[in-house]
């Protein structure tokens, strides 16, 4: 899982080519996929990337973190697993 990056503050304009050209800088992009609201479609402003080795997505840590595009800085880091969320909430 070290070699999966969690991109954050991107513009709501990015897309994912984009992001896996910024990316391609650094290596070997396995995949790029911007996140985005299911019913709109719209981006939430953050997406993850793929790199093909864990040195080279630090390398895209240590180059993209804080770099500005479209007038944003990104952020960027090394993605966390998913949490399974409890459904059981209770309901009032």
């Amino acid at each position: 899982m070290g070699n999966k990056l969690f991109v954050g503050n991107l513009s709501f304009n990015f897309t994912d080519t984009q992001l896996q050209s910024a990316f391609a800088e650094c290596g070997t992009v396995t995949s790029a996929k911007i996140i985005t609201d299911r019913s709109t479609g719209r981006s939430k402003g953050f997406g993850f990337v793929e790199m093909s080795t864990a040195a080279e997505a630090q390398a895209a840590i240590g180059r993209l973190n804080g770099s500005e595009d479209y007038g944003r800085a990104m952020n960027v880091d090394l993605a966390k697993p998913m949490v399974a969320h409890d459904d059981r909430r209770a309901r009032y």
